[in-house]
Formats: C-alpha cells, structure tokens, sequence
C-alpha cells in the first residue's frame, strides 16, 4: 500500500494526484507513487506508464527531481513532446519507410513521419492506458495487450513491465511480453533526464561515459545506415568521460543530422543478453550520478536536441538541450537490418530485458 500522505493525493514532488485522476477510452487513469526508505519518491500513471516525477538526494542532501514531465493528466494529452518520461513500444526507435518484411509478410505501420515511424507509430504505448497493480511501496506492475493489427503489427502481444524503487535508490525496469504470431518487438524507457534538477538549464555540463566502442551512423532522416562505425577518434567517443556540450557543436555529420547527440550506441557485451554498464551520467552543479545498466544490446544517446521551451512543471521551460536520455533498446531499424541483432519475436518465446538506472552522489 501507499503511504497515508500519497492516499491523501500529497507527493514529495508537489504533484497532486487528483490531477491524473480520469478516465481515458473507458479505463481508469491514476498516479502512483513508490517511495523506499532513503526517502526517494517516483510518481508514475498508468497513462503511458509515464515517469511523472523522481525524487533523488543530492550532494547536500535536498531532494531533486531529475525527470521533466507534466502537472496533469490534461497537460500529458497536449503536450507536444509525446513521449516524456513513457514506456515505448511495439517498436521504440525508428523503422526506415514504417514498412518491413516478416517471413514473406510486408507489413506496414501507421507512419508519424515521412521518413520513418518513430516509437510505434502514431498511437504507440506511451499514449494508451495500461492496466495497474501496486503490490507494495516500492512496486508497480503494469500490463497492456496490444491487439493484432494496431498501428500494423502483426500478432497479439501481451507486455508486462514492472517499476521498483530499490533501496540503493534505483529505478528498475522489468520488461515481458509474448506473441500469438511472429512480430518484432523493441520497447523502451524514455525518461527525460535532468541530474541539475528539473528546470535546472540545460544538459551539456553533464559529464558523459558511454560503454561503447561502436555506434550505428544515420542518414539525413535519423535512420540507421547499416553502418557499424568506431567511435575513436571522433566527437562520439565517450569511452572516456566527457563533458555533453565539449564536443556536441563539432563540425562533424552525425552531429549536424541530429542537431546533437541522438544516436545509438553498440555496447560492449561479453555475450547477448549480459547485464553490463551502459552509460553514466554526473552533474557537476548537484553531485547527482545515474548509472545505467542493461541487458539490451544498445543505448540511445539524445540530447533534448527538439525540445521546444513548452512549459512543464512547476512552470519550468523545456527548452533545446534542456534534458538527457539514455533509452536501453535493439538497434533502431532492425527489421530491415539482417545483420543487427534480431527484434524477431516468435510464438512460444518470451521477450525480456531490464534496465536500471542507478543515483548516487559523485563529488
């Protein structure tokens, strides 16, 4: 159960659980909140299975929201980055042309952009209601069916993802999900980072390590060449820690196509499936470190490169460069890259990963 202050609709953040309170399509919508006994809070609604709010302690023990998100329910149906803090699927990332062939089958997708569909197509899972259950302070599970045939996708899915605030003031993400016929399934966790604090300006003072020796270049339309390209002795190198904005401004092409950094790294993995460092991130101005580890095989880097200044909470102005993500994942286009690891999903198989995202203080 929630503690008597969350029953009571108050959080750590300031969020107002009476603000999510509604009903979409017919399903209940709610907030959630986990708290663990550091004193760590996240809020979550089950719209989206968004990360509202995630309250750390910083270096001199304040508690810091570190997550950009919204006040209200009605401010997450309007807001014009649609995928704030939520769960991604069937498909996070990109799929070249929204058209892939499955076994003989082209299927296509529900297209949200001329070149590309990007995280699932115009009504991905960050935009519909999943079913919630919370088992304790520190546990959500939510489930979500995704019928045959929406946005495109082939075969029923059945995903179940877990959210834990651990006591060493982790968020763990749990991810299952099983199929009724052959698809592709890629989901992901896309919280917009702040390790300033939300509202706190802007990224690039964040110092960035990257476990990864290679990347996958993009076209002109953020679409996955084919290409397995190193990282040394370019401004993609983060093998060593550096500063976010030391090198995002570079006269260098991936750079100019993404307006900075939004790019998929390979990680290095001794084995499929291994769980291993990903990415760590540190700001100088609060102390806050967030390590992230995964048993994906890739990490996208992005860089809040598209945010727009529309306001979030508390009034806070989003604007370009302002947020941080690292979204554990397959690589972006798989489908139509043999020779990227398989997004393949098969009757009888059981999809999982899990991805944690771990604070601390670095001083």
């Amino acid at each position: 159960m929630a503690n008597t202050d969350s029953q009571k609709g108050k959080t750590l953040s300031g969020l107002l659980k009476e603000k999510f309170d509604t009903q979409i399509s017919g399903k209940p919508v709610a907030l959630y909140t986990l708290t663990n006994k550091n004193g760590a809070e996240i809020c979550i609604t089950n719209f989206g299975g968004i990360v509202v709010s995630l309250m750390i302690p910083d270096a001199f023990g304040k508690m810091t929201d570190v997550v950009l998100g919204h006040e209200s329910i009605e401010d997450y149906l309007n807001t014009p980055e649609k995928f704030l803090g939520a769960l991604i699927g069937r498909y996070g990332n990109r799929i070249k042309k929204g058209t892939f062939v499955l076994d003989g089958i082209r299927y296509n997708i529900r297209s949200n952009n001329p070149d590309c569909v990007l995280h699932g197509g115009i009504v991905g899972y960050n935009n519909v209601v999943w079913d919630a259950r919370q088992s304790d302070e520190q546990t959500l599970e939510l489930t979500y069916l995704s019928k045959d045939g929406e946005e495109g996708f082939p075969g029923n899915l059945f995903v179940k993802v877990i959210y834990q605030l651990t006591d060493n003031n982790a968020m763990k993400i749990d991810y299952e999900a099983f199929t009724d016929k052959p698809t592709v399934v890629n989901l992901t966790h896309h919280s917009f980072f702040n390790l300033n604090g939300d509202g706190g300006g802007e990224v690039t003072n964040h110092k960035v390590m990257i476990n990864a020796d290679y990347f996958t270049p993009m076209d002109d339309k953020s679409v996955p060449t084919g290409e397995i390209r190193p990282v040394k002795d370019s401004p993609m190198d983060f093998t060593e820690p550096h500063e976010v904005g030391e090198r995002i401004d570079n006269n260098y092409e991936q750079l100019i196509f993404g307006k900075g950094y939004d790019h998929n790294y390979v990680l290095n993995k001794n084995y499929p499936g291994e769980m291993t460092l990903a990415a760590k991130a540190v700001s100088p101005k609060t102390g806050i470190s967030m390590e992230v580890h995964t048993t994906e095989p890739g990490v996208q880097l992005y860089t809040g490169n598209w945010l727009n200044g529309f306001i979030g909470k508390k009034g806070c102005s989003y604007s370009e460069r302002t947020a941080i993500c690292f979204e554990t994942q397959h690589f972006p286009d798989s489908p139509n890259k043999p020779h990227f690891p398989s997004t393949v999903l098969r009757p009888g198989e059981i999809y999982t990963q899990t991805c944690i995202y771990t604070f601390g203080i670095e001083k």
